[in-house]
């Protein structure tokens, strides 16, 4: 099946997940199903279990991997949710892609895009919070700290104040009405669109995103199996992974003002097999445009 959606650093996630043989693979964001794909036809002695929040991401996935059945399942849910439900099966790689597919973007039934008529946002579209709940009702000084903490906007104090005046005019309803407020007020940085920022602010906000990610890796670090490799395509989120993995590998848990070592200096989990994220060749960037910002980290638990 040709996808709607091109899987990034491909190449990069055979590679790091090359020494697998026998055992589970989790796809914690299996989404359409091009890295499950690469996965299992790369490693034919792994079982591979995906799991995704779109239902419409794991209906295409369901026929794509069809091929594999004998190898392949899929849980619907957050990755924070089911992880720790498969910490007893020989987990051997697990994944996590953590962004929005192409598709999301591109549909503009989704809300996600700068000019769809529908101001949405989830992930989940059975999940109760959207982008016209947060747009609409949250306090002015909330929608300041979003865009603040979540699209780091100079200008969040400006941001806030323009939709809490527009928003008395009258719901703000669409994506593009969103959109078009903001690029009214806010001046284009080279081709990057100026409300990407504010967009990303409050999708991480609806879907809860960098809770999610933090959550599933503290998770990951309870089952310290295999290999662990996670793609990010922003700040916030590299910085949560990178924060973690440095965790992992710290043979010492003896707090920086401690004399001397007291823990016995053997605490240490693993290895970061990535001194400094992967990111996109330039081939791939300019096949793949959303590639660019892409960045994954990878680490190898102890056996």
């Amino acid at each position: 099946m040709e996808s709607p959606h091109l899987s990034v650093l491909k190449n990069e996630v055979l590679e790091i997940f090359a020494p697998l043989s026998e055992g589970y693979f989790i796809d914690c964001t299996l989404g359409f199903g091009g890295h499950s794909e690469a996965i299992l036809k790369a490693h034919p002695k792994l079982s591979l279990i995906g799991i995704d929040q779109d239902p419409h991401a794991l209906e295409f996935s369901q026929k794509r991997l069809a091929p594999f059945k004998d190898r392949f399942s899929f849980r619907e849910g957050r990755f924070s949710e089911v992880l720790p439900t498969l910490k007893e099966l020989p987990i051997v790689g697990i994944l996590a892609d953590i962004g929005v597919s192409s598709l999301q973007l591109d549909d503009s039934s989704r809300g996600f895009s700068f000019h769809s008529e529908r101001l949405d946002m989830r992930m989940n579209p059975n999940a109760q919070l959207s982008a016209l709940e947060v747009v609409n009702s949250y306090p002015q000084d909330r929608l300041e700290r979003i865009f603040k903490e979540y699209g780091e906007i100079k200008e969040s104090k400006k941001l806030a104040s323009l939709i809490s005046e527009e928003r008395k005019k009258g719901r703000i309803t669409s994506a593009e009405a969103l959109s078009r407020l903001i690029e009214r007020h806010f001046k284009r940085v080279g081709n990057i669109h100026p409300a990407t920022l504010a967009f990303q602010a409050i999708r991480i906000e609806v879907n809860d995103e960098l809770g999610e990610i933090e959550r599933a890796l503290q998770t990951i670090g309870e089952i310290a199996k295999g290999r662990a490799s996670i793609i990010s395509f922003h700040s916030l989120e590299d910085r949560l992974v990178k924060n973690f993995f440095k965790e992992w590998s710290s043979s010492c848990l003896c707090p920086p003002e401690a004399f001397r070592c007291t823990c016995g200096n053997n605490h240490e989990k693993g290895q970061i097999l990535t001194k400094k994220p992967l990111v996109a060749t330039p081939e791939e960037s300019k096949a793949n445009p959303r590639s660019r910002s892409a960045k994954m980290r990878a680490f190898e638990f102890k056996s």
